[in-house]
């Protein structure tokens, strides 16, 4: 079934004229959208074609996602923060023959049967060279969202920081779409302020977000401004400080980290409020299998993607259906704890320090908020560990209070972590910068 047919199936079966996709500037009523076109009625003209849909808001994407799924042979979503110099490459690979912005632009039309399976083709992020184009279909996008009971309640309204153009927000707006529910769209020329009122004011009851998305918005006064009865981190480690926060602000909310990948799709969900995973979860013979290579996670289900686009693309999944999903985690007292990625390692002298598990502890020091561990040349060690810090306020203006709290901290680190992952320079800065996909921009060791 397409996007279209199942608002057609809730149209038919009940009122959809109250629900809605906001977005900064404009909102659609769902049922609007059933026998409506936002393509001027051009849509056929873009039956059995590779479609980049590159629009200027996520409304647009959005609607536009809605009437060409199962028309399409094949949709393209451009993410806003991808580098324009990529763009002929992807066109390329995916054989694009038609472009969705403002306006429609065409290639030849194939020779095409009448419907299709879309596919839906998602672009990597966190790669400094051309991202991977990453294939799925509805079925392996929307496979934990039919068997999810959370978003079937009556009064459920979806948010997401993040933008739908990547997996984190095409997850949220499939939810809200394929459950009949309205939906508040993020927007990049938003401040975190101006997006939580405007949520707060659609009364959202239902968002989600990164880690580092909710450290920014916990920061801002209008954090106050929505109540959600559901939370949701996912697309970095959740660690236990920020899930005891989010608990802490928001008691009427169920918070939940899920894990999920472009590429294996929605593995799990945790809903007992604590990092990591049951170590009962790997290895059982259910619909979502995981196994430990190395350390790393492996994952099979139907909700991995189907393959790379591109003749030289490197194989998705192994031989045995499992994909390696990069992410490392270790065993403790029957749970798996997320270390960090594989690829994300700092070399101190021969020995590997996950950042992530160094800010892990730096966050749970009382007066920090958020941090980033990076990094360093040594021409003897190779690399020295260093945390850049964002307090929860400022320390008081004289050196001697700012270096009494710098040595709290790596005195917190030197108790918990072996001493070649403490932190050589404590830094504490203003903010830390936070991608498009709402992950910390990580420099590269």
């Amino acid at each position: 079934m397409s996007l279209r047919s199942h608002l057609c199936e809730f149209s038919e079966n009940g009122n959809l004229s109250d629900r809605f996709l906001w977005g900064a500037d404009a909102s659609v009523a769902l049922g609007d959208l059933v026998g409506g076109s936002v393509l001027g009625g051009r849509s056929e003209e873009l039956r059995g074609r590779s479609v980049l849909v590159s629009t200027s808001t996520q409304l647009s994407t959005a609607l536009a996602l809605i009437e060409l799924d199962g028309v399409a042979r094949r949709l393209v979503l451009w993410p806003p923060d991808c580098p324009l110099q990529h763009r002929a490459a992807v066109m390329e690979l995916a054989e694009v023959d038609a472009v969705v912005s403002e306006e429609i632009s065409f290639g030849t039309a194939p020779t095409a049967p009448a419907s299709y399976q879309t596919e839906w083709v998602l672009l990597t992020s966190g790669t400094t060279g051309l991202p991977k184009l990453v294939v799925h279909t509805l079925r392996s996008l929307a496979g934990a969202i039919l068997q999810a009971s959370v978003a079937r309640a009556s009064a459920v309204v979806w948010s997401t920081f993040y933008d739908i153009r990547r997996y984190g927000g095409l997850q949220i707006f499939l939810r809200a779409v394929l459950t009949g529910k309205s939906l508040v769209l993020s927007d990049s020329h938003e401040s975190t302020a101006q997006f939580l009122a405007r949520a707060g004011a659609h009364g959202v009851t239902h968002i989600s977000g990164t880690p580092s998305h909710w450290r920014r918005a916990l920061m801002s006064p209008a954090a106050r401004q929505i109540e959600p009865g559901y939370v949701r981190l996912s697309g970095e480690i959740a660690d236990q400080t920020i899930l005891n926060q989010l608990e802490a602000f928001y008691p009427q909310a169920r918070v939940v980290h899920a894990f999920a990948s472009t590429e294996a799709g929605v593995a799990f969900e945790v809903t007992d409020g604590l990092a990591g995973f049951p170590a009962s979860l790997v290895g059982q013979n259910s619909e979502v299998e995981m196994k430990l290579d190395r350390g790393s996670l492996w994952i099979r289900s139907p909700r991995v993607a189907e393959r790379y686009l591109g003749a030289q693309a490197p194989p998705l999944v192994g031989a045995d259906g499992f994909v390696d999903t990069g992410d490392m985690v270790g065993l403790h007292n029957k749970r798996y704890y997320f270390a960090g990625r594989r690829d994300g390692v700092i070399n101190v002298g021969g020995q590997k320090v996950h950042p992530e598990e160094v800010e892990a502890v730096i966050n749970g020091h009382p007066d920090v908020r958020m941090s980033l561990v990076r990094p360093r040349k040594n021409p003897i060690t190779g690399a020295l560990v260093v945390a850049d810090v964002v307090l929860t306020a400022a320390p008081e203006s004289s050196n001697g209070c700012a270096s009494a709290l710098q040595n709290d901290i790596l005195l917190l680190c030197r108790k918990t972590l072996a001493a070649h992952k403490v932190p050589a320079v404590i830094n504490f800065v203003p903010g830390l910068a936070v991608s498009e996909a709402g992950k910390l921009m990580r420099p590269h060791a």
